[in-house]
């Protein structure tokens, strides 16, 4: 009795909470954080791989969304929507022990987009440039969501780190109900993508949902800000750009790829057709994408078929796949008789060209030499041509390899292989 009159005090409370100043609001939030930096040893936080982690995730995002009212019940007991099954999205958990207690979703941009996309705007941060990744399916376990010190703020810190050093990413974008905006704005440094607040957000079972954005770019200098005169136990600025948590275990891979892909097409098969209908509810353009993003036979036969009669204009295959990879290099060339040395990063590759960012405009139509660093030890060292520059961003340019070298050749060859990222290592561990 006396927990339900202290829930009910709280749910009364709340409205009168979320219209104090954001001054107000950040200063009772910041009573409750305690950063842990010595958590128990069986503390892990990881990427979710196996099957029985991914089954774990998903039976505990299940649970989370029910109570929520964010979904009805599923007979599987399970919430695996089709963004789960992309190679873009990386699902992240806690585990306690033999126990997921926590999970997270990121879904980077794809063909396929992110359910954000449909009800907000995001032009404004893609004209910043750079890679947009929705934050979603965060669940932690009832028995668990005291230990925010233990539980929520590494998590948060561990998809702060995988998205900034891992994923290549420089937008987080999340959807959020009303009542938790504040603590993303006033904590994480969130900021929405409009004041409205959407009605019926249909990805939640039509619950009200609030939109926001954070710059990974300038985070770390708006946590800075924010938290430069807080103790240390409550200094996310310090917590997440500084302290080194060994709980945290990050995926070991030989290249520079910046997606984890962990669905087998035995594990797709799995979740998205024997334990759930998610693939049944699919729209045919979305069927279609799905086909064009698991191009491999192996895939095929455990997506559902296309028909006959659907137009097969988003199942074009590309000459050439293409693979993405934060790959640092440096391309040499020669201006009026002088040497030139541009510093550059490969974000996207295919056997036959790559594209490239870097701060100097790279010179349209000049030919020389690249160096790309594709791995902690390994190399090529190719003659190459500035294609074109970006049409939004000049910094952003095409280049066609006229001569390539055997190590990219490999390089290409196993990215076209593997299918996770585990075979990846497979694959190029005798190369």
């Amino acid at each position: 009795m006396k927990k339900f009159l202290l829930r009910l005090t709280r749910s009364a409370l709340r409205p009168l909470f979320y219209r104090l100043p954001g001054r107000w609001r950040f200063a009772a939030y910041i009573r409750a954080i305690r950063c842990e930096t010595q958590l128990p040893e069986k503390m892990v936080f990881k990427l979710a791989e196996t099957r029985e982690e991914l089954e774990a995730c998903f039976h505990l995002l299940h649970d989370a969304y029910v109570d929520a009212g964010f979904m009805k019940p599923d007979p599987s007991g399970l919430r695996a929507t089709v963004y789960h099954a992309l190679p873009t999205t990386s699902t992240l958990l806690c585990r306690s022990g033999d126990r997921v207690v926590a999970t997270v979703s990121l879904v980077r941009e794809s063909a396929m987009g992110f359910p954000l996309q449909r009800i907000f705007d995001l032009a404004p941060v893609r004209q910043a440039g750079g890679n947009i990744a929705e934050v979603s399916a965060l669940a932690i376990d009832p028995r668990f969501r005291s230990a925010s010190g233990r539980i929520l703020l590494p998590l948060l810190k561990y998809m702060y780190e995988y998205a900034t050093l891992y994923f290549d990413t420089h937008h987080l974008v999340i959807a959020v109900n009303p009542r938790h905006i504040g603590f993303y704005e006033s904590i994480l440094c969130f900021k929405r993508l409009s004041q409205h607040t959407v009605s019926h957000y249909d990805f939640v079972n039509g619950a009200p949902a609030v939109g926001a954005h954070l710059d990974l770019n300038t985070a770390a200098e708006a946590f800075r800000r924010r938290y430069d005169r807080q103790p240390p136990e409550k200094n996310l600025y310090r917590y997440f750009t500084r302290v080194s948590l060994p709980n945290l275990q990050w995926p070991i891979k030989r290249f520079y790829t910046t997606t984890d892909p962990v669905m087998t097409p035995e594990l797709i098969d799995h979740f998205f057709n024997q334990r759930t209908a998610a693939f049944a509810t699919l729209r045919l353009r979305e069927l279609m994408l799905l086909h064009s993003i698991y191009d491999l036979p192996a895939y095929k036969q455990v997506l559902p078929a296309v028909p006959e009669d659907a137009p097969r204009s988003e199942m074009r295959r590309r000459t050439h796949r293409r693979f993405s990879v934060h790959c640092p290099g440096e391309f040499s060339t020669r201006q009026l008789g002088l040497r030139r040395n541009f510093d550059l990063t490969v974000f996207e590759c295919s056997a036959t060209g790559f594209r490239v960012r870097s701060d100097s405009r790279l010179p349209t139509g000049s030919t020389g030499t690249v160096i790309i660093e594709l791995g902690v030890a390994d190399w090529c060292v190719m003659r190459v041509t500035v294609l074109r520059l970006g049409s939004q961003d000049r910094h952003i340019a095409l280049m066609r390899i006229d001569q390539d070298a055997l190590e990219w050749r490999k390089f290409v060859g196993a990215l076209g292989k593997a299918s996770t990222y585990g075979d990846l290592g497979q694959a190029t561990q005798f190369i």
